[in-house]
């Protein structure tokens, strides 16, 4: 018998996940997920259309008029709010798969390194010259590592609870890995292209932060540590963009990708490294 319709069996947890997931985008692509649940569309069509929404985003961001720079944050919302609907569809009818797991994340990154270039083209044309090339490429950079701190320690604490394990936190290939379908397989050797040198560094970090402490459920399943990173997720992360795009403001978000985003990402590992640490710790 097929699985009837739960939203609270589409979502992974409300302690990991970004608040911004939690009290806007979740229960928003929740909406799609019930009018989906019962159609023929598939998780990996779903996020199939989120890039293609995604990439159209981009288009609007290289024409540089402030209303097409307005719809392509939107677009970005849109593209964020399908990116939630996939893995909440997944989970849903009970049908997650691998190969869905790579294609959303070869998405994510596909689209961002778009938007990032168009919006770095389009600033260069109203002559703001090569240092808009260097910011957007910094800011694109400093994005994806921001997510995948967060990404890491949220599988972690998915990991630790028992409660989604679908996701490794390092997705080298094993010994099953090969025996999947050629495609899975193709999938995930480019998703270790393109991310597996982020988990590596993201690793040397949580190594730096956690020194001689066993990396168990104290460590990370502390939850004001695993929700503080929300805040570094790739949902926040466009929902800023948005907001900056809404108000013709490029400049401002490229400041804030710069400067703000990257002092929470700070705070963030100096809080595991200090705090966390320590009473770890002092608990023996």
């Amino acid at each position: 018998m097929p699985p009837s319709y739960s939203y609270r069996a589409s979502v992974k947890s409300d302690v990991s996940d970004e608040r911004i997931n939690v009290y806007l985008l979740r229960p928003a692509a929740g909406l799609l997920v019930r009018i989906l649940f019962d159609t023929r569309m598939t998780p990996n069509q779903v996020t199939i259309a989120g890039i293609a929404i995604g990439a159209l985003g981009a288009v609007l961001y290289s024409w540089g008029h402030p209303p097409t720079t307005a719809l392509a944050g939107i677009c970005l919302t849109l593209k964020d709010l399908f990116d939630s609907a996939d893995g909440q569809l997944a989970r849903a009818r009970k049908t997650y798969s691998r190969r869905g797991r790579f294609l959303d994340s070869i998405g994510d990154m596909l689209v961002n390194a778009l938007v990032f270039a168009a919006i770095g083209a389009a600033l260069m044309r109203e002559g703001d010259g090569w240092w808009a090339a260097v910011a957007t490429a910094a800011a694109f950079l400093g994005m994806s590592l921001r997510v995948s701190y967060h990404v890491f320690y949220h599988t972690s604490f998915l990991h630790v609870a028992h409660s989604y394990e679908v996701n490794r936190t390092s997705e080298e290939m094993r010994a099953e890995d090969w025996e999947a379908d050629r495609i899975t397989v193709m999938l995930q050797r480019i998703f270790q292209v393109l991310y597996g040198w982020q988990d590596r560094f993201m690793f040397s970090i949580d190594r730096w932060s956690r020194g001689e402490l066993p990396g168990d459920e104290r460590w990370f399943g502390n939850r004001p540590a695993v929700q503080m990173s929300g805040w570094i997720g790739l949902g926040t992360e466009l929902f800023l963009l948005t907001v900056c795009s809404l108000v013709n403001s490029l400049h401002l978000y490229l400041g804030l990708n710069l400067l703000l985003m990257n002092i929470v990402w700070g705070g963030c590992i100096l809080y595991r490294r200090v705090i966390v640490r320590r009473r770890i710790a002092g608990t023996g």
